[in-house]
C-alpha cells in the first residue's frame, strides 16, 4: 500500500464517518506566536480546542504537514541515524470539537488500522494511561482486547498538556511490533526506545483544563485530537522497519544517490542500528529536502534569525551530508523537480513554488559551499589532537559560526561519531561579547557576508582605510578585484565586479545609510561605482561597472564619490537622529530605535511605540526637528570608548557594530554613537517633512520623512494640488477648505432626501412583498427576488417585512452587477424549527457563494445572479420541508 493510497484511504474513511475534510494548513502558524512552526495536526484547530472558535462540523479529518526542527520539539540532531525521526512529516487525524469521545474514538481508530489497512491483530498492542479506568474497559470489554496486550503507563508519555494551564487529558496509543528481529522492548519497559515496538496512533482524550494550582476540571464538551504518522504506516504496511524504505523517501534517496554517485546505499541494512555512513547521509539529504521545500513553499527564506535560520541549518546540514558523499558543488536543488513529483498532487503549493523553491536552495549552496572547505580544514586542525570525551574550544565553535557560517548543531553533529562534545559556555560568552543581537539582526549583505573571497582580502592586506568624513575625492591603490569568478587580476570595459582599495572616501553601507555612488578613474579607464558595501567588518567594497578600459589589480586611482547624491544622504541621516531625539520628547522615553533606511530621496525610522502616532503627535515631532534645524547647531564628533558613549547619555542605533572605539555625533540636542556621515550644521538639512506613519509589526511604528530640496518639492507639489482643488472651486486657496465643506454639506442633505425617497419606495415595496407570503404547517414564510435597493437596504427592507410578519421565515435575493447578495430572517419563535444559517449554507452554493449567520439572521452572496431563480426556488422547497 502507498503512502498515497494510506492518505487517500484515511480521510475517505472518516468522511464516511461524518468528518469534514480540512485542507493542511501552512508551515507557517497564523496567529500563534508560541509556536515555531506548525508542528501537529491539532495546531490549526487550537482556537476551537481552546474554546474560542466554534465550527459548524463538529467533527474533522486533515493530513497535516509538520515540521519539528527548532524550540520545544526539536528532532533534528537524530534525523538520518534512527529509523523514524524526521524534520518534515504528515500527519493523519480526525478531530471531535465536543461531539463524539472515547466511546467512539477508540473503536473508530481500531476499526481502521484493522479493517481498512488490514494490519494483524496479532501484531498490534495500545497503551492507556493508568488511572483511565474507561478507556482500558474500552479496549477490553468493547472490543474485546485481551488484557496481556494492553498496557497501563503511570508517567506523562500517556498525559496530554497544550500548555502548563488550560486543556488536558490522558491519551491511548496503538503500538505495531515488528519482530523479535528487531531491538527493543514495549512501552512501559527499560527497553522501549528500542525500534521492535512503533507508536503507530494516538488518540488524545481532551477531558480536564488544568488550573493554575493543578487542579483538573472535567471540560463541558471534552475533545478528541488523534494523531497518526504518515510516514509510520507507510513502512509498517510496506513491510520495512526503517521510515527510510518507504516510498516516501526512496525515490529522493534514489536521486540524491544518482548524484553523488551512491547507487548501494539506498537501502537500510536494519532499523537504525549499523546504518553505514553513506546510507545515514543519503537519509539524511531525503529528509532535508522534504522540509527544505515545503518550508520555501510556505513563504520561508534564509536568514539568520528565527524561522529562517532553521532552515538554514537544515539546508547547511544537508549540504556538510553531501560533502561527505564526495560532493564539492551544489546539488540539493536537483532534488526538488523528485519531490515535486512525488509530492505534487497532494500539495499543488510545491508545483506552484518549484522554480522559487530551486532558485533559492541554489543561491544557499553556492553561498555555503566556498566557506564549508575552509571551516572544515579549521575544524580538521584544532581536533586533531582531541579524543573521545574531550571538548572543542568555545572560540572555535564561535568562529565557525561566525565566520564560516556553521550553526552550532552542524560543528556537533561534525564532531558527534568521534564523541567530541563542544564548550557551549565558552561560545555562549563570545557570542555575547561580540553582540548577537546586533549580527542576527545583519540584513543585504547576501553572498557577501559568508563568501570566503572577502575573508581572503581582508587576511592578505587588513582593514580598509576610510577617508570619507573629511573628503569626497582620494588617490589610492587597487588591493582586489572580485567578479563572479572570484579573484580577478582585471575587469574589462562592460564588465562588473567588486573593487577593494587601501583607502577610500566611499561610505560601505551600513548602520541604515545606503552605500555611496560615484567613480573611479585611472588614466583612460573609468568605472562607475553603483553601491558601496562592508561585506565582512573593515572591509569596504565598490561595486562597479567599467565604462570605459581596463582596471587591475595594483592600478593607481582617483575615487570621487558622488557629491550631490552623498549631501542629500547626509541631509537624511542627521534627521534621522533629530528624529529619534523628537519622538522621545513626544511620546516618552520607551521608543527606541527598531531599524532605519537612510537614502537620497528620503528617511525611513522604524521605532518602538504601542499605538498609532496622532496627527497633533506628529506635528510636534515635526516641529522639534525643524526647530533643531532652525537653530543651525554645530556637528560635533568624539571618539571614546561604548562606556564612555553611554555614560555620556549617547543613544546605540539598531543594526550598528561597535567595536573598542566608537564615534559619537552630537548634532544640536541629539547624542547618539554613529559611524556614518553627516551635515557639518543642523541647519545644512534646511528642512524636513513627515510623509507617512503606519504599523509595520506589532508595536512598532514606521515614519517616512524628506529632507532639504525633497521636502521643498514635497510642499510645492502639495501647493499646486490646492491651487488645482481652489480652481476647480473657482475660489481662492484660503477659501478652498470651506469650499469643500460646503460640498460635503451639500452631498449630506441630497443622501438623506435619497435615503427618504428609497423608504418610501420600500415601503410599497413591503406591501407587495407582503401580499406574496404563503403559509405552511400554520406557519407563514416569505421567498422572493427585490430589485431597487443595495446591500445595506436589503437588510432594512428584511426587518420591516418581519416587522410586519409578526412571525415567520424570509429569504430574499438582491441580483447586482456580476453578483448576487442573498438574506434569510427567522423570528426567534421559529428558529427551533428552522434556522436561518443553515438555511442559508443550503441555498448559497446555488448562486456559486457561501454565507452563514446566527440562527434567526444570516447574510450569504455569490457570483451567478442568473441562477437567483433557481435559488429561490432550493429556498423555498427547504422551507417547506422544514415546515411541513
Amino acid at each position: 500500500m502507498t503512502a498515497d493510497d494510506i492518505r487517500d484511504r484515511f480521510v475517505s474513511f472518516f468522511q464516511s464517518k461524518g468528518h469534514e475534510a480540512v485542507t493542511s494548513s501552512s508551515l507557517v502558524p497564523d496567529n500563534d506566536p508560541t509556536l515555531l512552526f506548525t508542528n501537529a495536526g491539532m495546531n490549526q484547530f487550537k482556537g476551537v480546542f481552546l474554546g474560542r472558535e466554534r465550527r459548524v462540523n463538529p467533527r474533522a479529518v486533515s493530513v497535516q504537514k509538520c515540521v519539528r526542527a527548532g524550540g520545544k520539539h526539536n528532532d533534528l540532531e537524530n534525523v538520518g541515524r534512527t529509523a523514524r525521526h524526521h524534520t518534515f512529516f504528515e500527519m493523519l487525524g480526525n478531530f471531535s470539537f465536543g461531539d463524539y469521545f472515547k466511546e467512539q474514538a477508540i473503536p473508530l481508530a481500531w476499526e481502521f488500522v484493522t479493517r481498512e489497512l488490514g494490519l494483524p491483530l496479532e501484531r498490534l498492542l495500545v497503551t492507556v494511561y493508568a488511572e483511565d479506568q474507561e478507556a482500558y474497559d474500552i479496549w477490553h470489554d468493547t472490543l474485546g482486547l485481551p488484557a496481556e496486550r494492553i498496557i497501563r503507563i503511570a508517567t506523562s508519555d500517556n498525559f496530554w498538556s497544550m500548555g502548563p494551564t488550560g486543556p488536558c487529558g490522558p491519551c491511548s496509543e496503538i503500538f505495531y511490533d515488528h519482530g523479535p528481529a528487531i531491538p527493543g522492548g514495549p512501552p512501559g519497559t527499560p527497553d522501549q526506545d528500542g525500534d521492535r515496538f512503533v507508536e503507530i496512533w494516538n488518540l488524545v482524550f481532551m477531558q480536564y483544563d488544568r488550573s493554575a494550582d493543578g487542579t483538573l476540571t472535567p471540560l463541558p464538551r471534552p475533545c478528541i485530537d488523534t494523531g497518526a504518522g504518515l510516514e509510520r504506516l507507510a513502512v509498517v504496511l510496506q513491510g520495512r522497519t526503517n521510515n527510510y524504505d518507504s516510498d516516501l523517501f526512496q525515490p529522493l534517496m534514489q536521486a540524491a544517490a544518482r548524484w553523488t554517485g551512491q547507487p548501494d546505499a539506498t537501502r537500510a541494512t536494519d532499523s537504525g542500528g549499523g546504518l553505514s555512513r553513506e546510507t545515514i547521509s543519503l537519509q539524511v539529504i531525503a529528509d532535508h529536502i522534504r522540509a527544505v521545500g515545503f518550508l520555501i513553499a510556505d513563504g520561508v527564506l534564509p536568514s539568520n534569525e528565527g524561522r529562517g535560520y532553521v532552515l538554514r541549518r537544515i539546508m547547511r546540514r544537508a549540504m556538510r551530508h553531501g560533502r561527505l558523499l564526495g560532493m564539492e558543488e551544489p546539488f540539493l536543488f536537483r532534488l526538488v523537480p523528485t519531490l515535486v513529483e512525488k509530492m505534487g498532487r497532494v500539495y499543488p503549493e510545491l508545483v506552484a513554488q518549484q522554480q522559487a523553491i530551486g532558485t533559492v536552495v541554489e543561491n544557499e549552496e553556492r553561498r555555503f559551499v566556498t566557506t564549508l572547505g575552509s571551516g572544515m580544514k579549521l575544524l580538521d586542525g584544532a581536533t586533531a589532537t582531541l579524543k573521545a570525551g574531550d571538548r572543542l574550544d568555545g572560540e572555535v565553535v564561535f568562529t565557525l559560526y561566525d565566520t564560516y557560517g556553521f550553526p552550532v548543531d552542524l560543528t556537533a553533529d561534525i564532531l558527534r561519531d568521534r564523541d567530541i562534545e563542544l564548550d557551549m559556555e565558552g561560545f555562549e560568552q563570545r557570542m555575547a561579547r561580540q553582540k548577537a543581537m546586533a549580527r542576527a539582526a545583519w540584513s543585504g549583505s547576501g553572498d557577501e557576508g559568508i563568501a570566503a573571497v572577502y575573508h581572503e582580502i581582508l587576511a592578505d592586506g587588513g582593514a580598509v582605510s576610510f577617508v570619507g568624513y573629511g573628503d569626497e575625492s582620494a588617490t589610492a591603490r587597487v588591493r582586489a578585484l572580485v567578479s563572479g569568478r572570484g579573484l580577478v587580476l582585471s575587469l574589462n570595459v562592460g564588465e562588473e565586479g567588486g573593487v577593494v582599495c587601501d583607502q577610500t572616501p566611499f561610505y560601505g553601507e551600513s548602520g541604515g545609510q545606503v552605500g555611496d555612488a560615484g567613480w573611479i578613474v585611472a588614466g583612460e579607464t573609468r568605472c562607475e561605482v553603483t553601491d558601496t558595501r562592508r561585506p565582512v567588518a573593515e572591509l569596504i567594497v565598490h561595486q562597479v561597472r567599467v565604462a570605459s578600459g581596463t582596471l587591475a589589480v595594483g592600478d593607481a586611482v582617483t575615487l570621487t564619490v558622488d557629491a550631490t547624491r552623498r549631501r542629500a544622504v547626509r541631509w537624511h541621516h542627521s534627521a534621522t537622529h533629530l528624529l529619534h531625539w523628537a519622538l522621545k520628547q513626544v511620546l516618552g522615553e520607551h521608543v527606541k530605535q527598531a531599524g532605519s533606511q537612510v537614502g537620497a530621496e528620503r528617511l525611513r525610522f522604524d521605532f518602538s511605540h504601542y499605538q498609532a502616532v496622532t496627527p497633533e503627535e506628529l506635528e510636534r515631532v515635526e516641529s522639534l526637528v525643524n526647530g533643531a534645524i532652525l537653530d543651525n547647531a554645530a556637528q560635533v564628533t568624539e571618539v571614546m570608548t561604548p562606556d564612555e558613549a553611554i555614560r555620556a547619555g549617547a543613544m546605540a542605533l539598531f543594526g550598528e557594530k561597535y567595536g573598542d572605539r566608537v564615534r559619537v555625533v552630537r548634532l544640536g540636542p541629539s547624542l547618539e554613537l554613529c559611524g556614518g556621515t553627516h551635515v557639518a550644521r543642523t541647519g545644512d538639512i534646511g528642512l524636513m517633512r513627515i510623509v507617512s506613519e503606519a504599523a509595520v509589526a506589532a508595536g512598532v511604528r514606521r515614519l517616512e520623512a524628506v529632507c532639504g530640496e525633497r521636502a521643498r518639492q514635497s510642499f510645492l507639489t502639495d501647493a499646486r494640488l490646492l491651487q488645482r482643488v481652489a480652481g476647480l472651486l473657482k475660489l481662492p486657496p484660503a477659501e478652498a477648505l470651506a469650499g469643500v465643506e460646503k460640498l460635503l454639506t451639500r452631498r449630506a442633505e441630497l443622501e438623506r432626501e435619497l435615503e427618504k425617497s428609497k423608504s418610501a419606495l420600500a415601503g410599497s415595496t413591503v406591501d407587495e412583498l407582503l401580499g406574496r407570503v404563503r403559509e405552511k404547517g400554520g406557519l407563514r414564510y416569505l421567498v422572493a427576488g427585490v430589485s431597487g435597493v443595495d446591500a445595506k437596504g436589503l437588510r432594512d427592507l428584511a426587518d420591516r417585512i418581519r416587522d410586519k410578519l409578526g412571525s415567520g421565515a424570509i429569504f430574499l435575493g438582491l441580483p447586482e452587477e456580476g453578483k448576487v447578495s442573498l438574506l434569510a430572517g427567522v423570528t426567534k419563535d421559529m428558529t427551533g424549527r428552522c434556522k436561518a444559517g443553515e438555511w442559508m449554507q443550503a441555498v448559497a452554493p446555488v448562486v456559486g457563494g457561501k454565507g452563514g449567520g446566527r440562527p434567526d439572521m444570516a447574510m450569504g452572496g455569490g457570483t451567478r445572479p442568473e441562477a437567483l431563480n433557481e435559488a429561490l426556488a432550493v429556498a423555498a422547497a427547504w422551507i417547506e420541508e422544514k415546515l411541513a
